[in-house]
């Protein structure tokens, strides 16, 4: 069976909609409907109803959808499995949020590899929608995110906490800090709604950005007031050219370990969790 068919299946599953899945797919819909009838032959059932009101998977599409996860993930992994650099008794692939990767990544992967001197470690920073969609199929072993997508397929574990502070070029009071001299960040959903409910007078910034870093680059650049992490901003202070806005409230970040259910239980991804888990209050 070709993995693509399982892929649109999947895909398929999630939007209801061919359209839909061929935009992300990048493929046309002839071929979303090619890949879906060659997989209800190889299974010998359809697995979809298409109608007007749209499409829905039949009862034995939804019996075969668990499966057609555990198969795409299982290759993906026996995929990996193989290319283990030489040396190494196993790979893992590791995601972390992009916002912690800076402050964090090297204490972490050092630790790693004093946990596990025998392991080859493939790192990529990214955003939690994206390393939920690779532990699901397999691209990933671990991830630390600030947005666990909730799925049957994937556990995710609180491992604390990041703060993140508002600093300034210009002022150390929050009353004096200007909406058009403003960063306002978005690093998670949920950071961002906070955001706007303890600062609404500075929703109306004119710029907006999901890291620390860009928050960073653009005071650096232009002056001005924005929230950082924590670390980050000890260090602007420290410097000179920035000052603390000491009345500003902090703003706190959750973080999530997450892995795929079929290793919740093993004792490698737990040591991980711990060992993230260390970092944070």
């Amino acid at each position: 069976m070709q993995i693509e068919l399982l892929d649109t299946f999947l895909d398929l599953a999630e939007t209801r909609s061919f359209h839909r899945s061929s935009e992300r797919l990048g493929v046309t819909q002839s071929t979303v409907s090619a890949r879906v009838a060659a997989l209800e032959q190889a299974v010998g059932s359809r697995l979809f109803d298409r109608s007007r009101a749209g499409t829905d998977l039949t009862p034995e599409g939804k019996r075969f959808e668990p499966h057609a996860r555990t198969l795409r993930h299982e290759w993906n992994e026996a995929r990996r499995r193989i290319q283990i650099p030489y040396g190494a008794a196993q790979l893992l692939r590791l995601g972390i949020q992009n916002d912690l990767a800076a402050m964090y990544l090297g204490d972490w992967v050092a630790e790693f590899r004093a946990a596990l001197p025998s392991t080859a470690f493939y790192i990529e920073p990214d955003y939690s929608n994206q390393m939920c969609a690779d532990l699901l199929t397999g691209i990933l072993d671990f991830a630390v995110m600030f947005s666990p997508k909730p799925h049957p397929d994937l556990h995710f574990d609180s491992v604390g906490d990041v703060t993140y502070r508002m600093v300034s070029t210009e002022t150390p009071l929050l009353a004096e800090v200007r909406p058009e001299r403003f960063v306002f960040a978005h690093f998670s959903p949920a950071f961002e709604e906070m955001h706007r409910q303890l600062t609404p007078e500075l929703a109306a910034s004119p710029v907006s950005v999901g890291q620390s870093g860009a928050v960073v680059s653009l005071l650096m650049a232009m002056g001005g007031s924005g929230y950082v992490l924590e670390k980050t901003a000890d260090q602007l202070v420290a410097d000179g050219r920035f000052m603390p806005v000491e009345d500003a409230p902090d703003l706190r970040q959750p973080v999530y370990a997450a892995i795929h259910i079929r290793h919740r239980t093993q004792p490698l991804h737990r040591k991980l969790t711990q060992l993230v888990a260390r970092h944070f209050g």
